[in-house]
């Protein structure tokens, strides 16, 4: 698995260089990563070459349902009524189709530029709600499906254990996803033979509402100080007034008053957060985790963007529901939603990186990266060798400056201007295909036609 390969133009931490030589080993790290050399005879060359993103929130299973939502109901249709639909799909599938679907979703997200994930992964119970005689059956079939693929993965096991705040009990539907946080740490434990370069493994508080104040104390507290912990955190309106009625206290300001945040932490979605909150956060050194196309595909809101950058406040993209696997969609959107919100233009960008384009893929990198708790997210020796080859040849990059690349790939049309993936330096996506897309791609139909038959 060992390998180089010399790249005309590279993305390195501090922005493009040129004539770079990437070396890596057995293990997949990056042992050389050397600008300004000559070619060698023989030697595998390249125009441009980015590390590859992080995608720091991803519900797998719910790739099944992309676009099956889409149906107005009798009364106004909401996040809300969106989760009920979304229990139903939940309580259908088996661990082995939860592979298959994982599998395919992989797939598509290495395609288009994403090269590891963090899974907040909350089915573990079977549908009548009674553990697996492994405990860990579901957890590991994801984790195999990203082996399988090739993707890096961060395994967040869900703590679930109520419906609501105030401690109200779990509806019926739910399940599936109910844990304590002795259960939690006991998925964590079993899950430890699993953890190498490749895969992580961390904790998933859900949200406030469906964990306590102290459960979620005690199990970041009983949890090996390096691993990442992620909470979904003020995605809606409604969540924040629930919040209000029961403590007295917004959700991000409840979180930070009874919980110890800093750089291991990712807030998921932190939509709705006045100007304290959203000083704290950055002042917090953790990562607010956008999810763009999700949020926008449930009617979430905006995340303040701007007056976060402002406060050295720290960032990073996820694919969450899968309505879209492109981060460069979710980019396009993240800046495209502040154009409309303010009605301006050139949103994410900092004194030194006016290009909005490298801003984002940057900023995004180091959040994704801290979020995931492993050594991805720039082409500097150490990390892992996870890197995407774009195509040079596409009219859209054909002869471009490499300072113009990131603006024109995330800024001008639709193609997928992903040629090659290496993870781990392992290839993985060649001339824009999954090495193993025909096989995954049978089994996800094979899932999705009984699926649909039940």
């Amino acid at each position: 698995m060992s390998g180089r390969i010399f790249a005309r133009h590279a993305y390195l931490p501090d922005g493009w260089a040129q004539n770079v030589r990437l070396s890596w080993n057995d293990a997949g790290d990056l042992t050389a990563v050397s600008p300004d050399v000559q070619v060698e005879p023989h030697e595998m060359q390249e125009d441009y070459i980015v590390p590859g993103m992080i995608n720091l929130h991803s519900h797998a299973f719910q790739r099944a349902m992309a676009g099956m939502t889409e149906i107005a109901g009798e009364g106004p249709d909401s996040f809300w009524t969106w989760r009920d639909l979304m229990y139903r799909t939940a309580l259908r599938i088996t661990p082995e189709q939860m592979q298959a679907i994982a599998a395919q979703l992989y797939a598509e997200c290495l395609r288009h530029g994403y090269t590891s994930v963090c899974e907040f992964h909350y089915l573990h119970r079977a549908p009548d709600g009674a553990f697996y005689a492994n405990m860990a059956e579901t957890a590991e079939r994801v984790i195999a499906a990203a082996n399988e693929t090739g993707m890096g993965i961060t395994m967040l096991p869900v703590l679930y254990s109520y419906a609501d705040f105030g401690e109200t009990a779990l509806r019926d539907d739910q399940r599936r996803f109910s844990t304590n946080p002795e259960q939690i740490l006991q998925l964590v434990q079993q899950l430890e033979s699993a953890r190498n370069a490749q895969v992580e493994v961390g904790v998933a508080p859900h949200s406030l509402r469906a964990a306590s104040t102290t459960q979620i104390r005690d199990l970041v507290a009983a949890l090996p100080a390096d691993r990442p912990v992620h909470i979904h955190i003020a995605e809606q309106q409604k969540e924040v007034d629930a919040c209000l009625a029961y403590s007295g206290q917004r959700p991000v300001q409840l979180l930070l008053d009874t919980q110890n945040i800093d750089q291991r932490w990712c807030l998921v979605h932190a939509t709705h957060l006045d100007k304290a909150e959203l000083a704290a956060v950055a002042a917090s050194r953790a990562v607010a985790g956008i999810c763009t196309t999700t949020e926008g595909n449930l009617g979430d809101g905006f995340f303040d963007l701007p007056d976060f950058i402002a406060a050295n406040g720290r960032f990073g993209i996820g694919s969450d529901s899968h309505v879209s696997q492109s981060p460069i969609e979710e980019l396009r959107w993240l800046e495209y939603g502040q154009r409309l919100r303010l009605q301006g233009r050139n949103i994410a960008s900092q004194l030194g990186q006016r290009r909005v384009g490298d801003y984002l893929w940057q900023a995004c990198l180091q959040g994704g990266a801290q979020a995931a708790g492993r050594r991805v997210g720039q082409l500097a020796c150490g990390m892992r060798a996870d890197f995407l080859v774009l195509d040079h040849l596409h009219p859209n990059l054909q002869g471009l400056p490499a300072t113009e690349v990131l603006n024109t790939w995330i800024f001008a049309g639709n193609d997928n201007l992903v040629r090659d993936v290496r993870v781990g330096g392992r290839l993985v996506v060649e001339h824009g295909r999954h090495v193993q897309q025909a096989s995954i791609q049978a089994a996800y139909l094979d899932c999705m036609r009984t699926l649909r038959s039940v």
